[in-house]
């Protein structure tokens, strides 16, 4: 029989996300095949504790943390594997539990797609699912990303970076700041956050102080934006030096825009896929969301969100998802399903690009050999 490979599943981190987290990672627990693989879920509290069990992930939504075992990976290249830290009368005891083949951060947000996560993970010569450190933290920062999408002419929508500092310090300048970029609408968004959260529409300037503060409470950088009147347009990709895109969906919101609410509480907004598109719009779409994709070196896979602008038909890229969500309801998956590519199969796909970015890695020379 083939050896199982040993997959760490993580979720739950130290973000507004941790609760998206823990509905995508239910998603993906539940396609897991347990003949090809042998599945160590470790939860992430929101304060950062690191957690395992046979049923963690249902144990720390339910919040019985007691239950479960303290864990952790150490940065160490020569002990790539998950420990649990046990309590004795003579201190914390770490225990060797399981050598780790792969490792699928099921983490969205702060401390674990921005490249922190993926830092460990190099440090600790582990193969994991997703892009690495630079993939992973440009994708994550809204604002360095659309810097790095104009350097290689990507249409963007016109927009500042603003700082906590700023906002706390001098609100009336911010404001009038971002009154120079645009009209009303204008949308804030914290820098370094997904799934919606933070994000405010704002139609005055009374909207646009609490936005900014609202953002501000999730992140240090806050990014403003003018607001377009423009139809949702995603696309996933996948794979690592030669990534593939899926057709084309749309995303009918049913609020303002797709909010938090609409993707995950209600589940109101509707999903067009493929969306209906002229092919040579279609096909320019999936282009630029596979320069993006490469323009920050990701890898295994990313959802690429567009705007076409209504007025003008204007394709404009609006962000790089590097952990997508992964729910049941999720467009990265679906738009894969529909290619023909089930949601098992593509897990399985996920990890085996994981293998093959690690195999690349390998072939790195760490050593330096002069020659005389």
């Amino acid at each position: 029989m083939e050896k199982k490979l040993r997959l760490a599943v993580l979720f739950g981190g130290r973000s507004g996300e941790h609760e998206v987290s823990l509905i995508s990672a239910r998603s993906v627990l539940d396609v897991l095949d347990p003949g090809k693989y042998e599945i160590f879920q470790v939860g992430i509290t929101h304060e950062g504790a690191w957690l395992t069990g046979q049923n963690a992930r249902d144990l720390l939504e339910k919040g019985n943390e007691q239950e479960l075992t303290p864990c952790t990976i150490l940065p160490d290249a020569s002990k790539s594997s998950l420990y649990v830290l046990r309590m004795t009368d003579h201190g914390t005891i770490m225990e060797h539990l399981t050598d780790i083949d792969v490792v699928f951060p099921v983490l969205h947000g702060t401390f674990g797609e921005d490249g922190t996560m993926q830092g460990l993970l190099e440090l600790a010569d582990l193969a994991y699912v997703g892009a690495g450190v630079t993939g992973s933290s440009v994708g994550m920062d809204k604002g360095i990303f659309k810097d790095v999408m104009r350097a290689n002419n990507i249409p963007v929508i016109e927009s500042i970076i603003v700082l906590r500092s700023e906002i706390e310090k001098d609100m009336e300048s911010i404001l009038r700041r971002a009154e120079t970029l645009a009209g009303y609408p204008l949308f804030v968004k914290p820098a370094n956050l997904g799934s919606s959260v933070g994000i405010s529409k704002c139609n005055n300037r009374s909207d646009l102080a609490e936005g900014l503060l609202e953002a501000a409470a999730y992140d240090r950088r806050v990014l403003i934006e003018r607001g377009v009147d423009a139809r949702e347009i995603e696309v996933s990709v996948l794979g690592n030096d030669a990534p593939e895109a899926s057709a084309p969906g749309e995303i009918l919101p049913s609020r303002e825009f797709y909010s938090y609410e609409s993707k995950y509480v209600d589940g109101t907004s509707g999903l067009l896929i493929p969306a209906p598109l002229p092919d040579e719009t279609a096909e320019e779409i999936r282009r630029m969301a596979v320069t993006a994709y490469k323009a920050i070196d990701c890898a295994g896979m990313a959802r690429v969100d567009f705007f076409l602008e209504k007025a003008t038909g204007k394709v404009m890229l609006n962000e790089v998802n590097t952990i997508p969500g992964f729910t049941s309801i999720s467009m990265y998956p679906k738009l894969w399903e529909a290619s023909g590519m089930s949601y098992t199969q593509l897990v399985d796909r996920l990890i085996a690009l994981a293998l093959e970015r690690k195999a690349a890695r390998d072939h790195t020379e760490r050593r330096f050999r002069r020659t005389l």
